[in-house]
């Protein structure tokens, strides 16, 4: 489709002197600027606002239905991995009173990184790697309990997330041996 343009001359000239040129059209045309026919196959498509709003309301149900479950799954691994560790930090406090005997009254579960007064320095090595070993999930320190409330020896025990004895869900106490 091609556009017929005329190039008129007015009478009126510009400040600098030349002449005003003036494009026309021709009769009964309308101007065209490199536009695609209407039914070419490579038009451009873009999604209306309508369409967006139902996208955007339909992620928003999902992510409202999978949340709560996802975070009641991070809570309940939590516990998972309390359990794995104060069974591993059970076995160490084993190790320890296998080879410096009984364990004193009133000591912590710094013992298996921390040397006791009443061991020997050449006698003495580490049961854990570094201190974060005896942090469970939450951040805070196993609690070992000389005697124990569920064993007799001891117990390694972590109060939850919460931190304190008692407790139901994420916060119930995890007890091991």
């Amino acid at each position: 489709m091609t556009t017929m343009i005329n190039v008129q001359t007015a009478t009126r000239s510009h400040s600098d002197g030349m002449p005003d040129l003036r494009v026309s059209q021709a009769p009964g045309r309308s101007p065209q600027r490199d536009r695609a026919p209407r039914n070419s196959t490579r038009a451009l498509r873009a999604f209306t606002i309508i369409e967006v709003i139902v996208i955007v309301v339909i992620l928003g149900v999902i992510a409202a239905v999978i949340a709560p479950r996802l975070i009641g799954r991070i809570g309940q691994s939590k516990q998972s991995v309390a359990k794995a560790n104060a069974k591993s930090l059970a076995n160490q406090v084993l190790a320890f009173t296998a080879d410096h005997g009984k364990l004193e009254s009133g000591a912590t579960i710094r013992i298996l990184i921390e040397r006791p007064s009443n061991v020997t320095e050449g006698n003495w090595t580490p049961y854990v790697n570094s201190a974060d070993d005896l942090k469970d999930p939450w951040g805070k320190d196993f609690v070992l309990v000389i005697p124990g409330q569920k064993n007799i020896d001891f117990d390694i025990v972590s109060y939850g997330a919460n931190g304190q004895p008692g407790g139901e869900g994420e916060d119930a106490d995890i007890t091991a041996p």
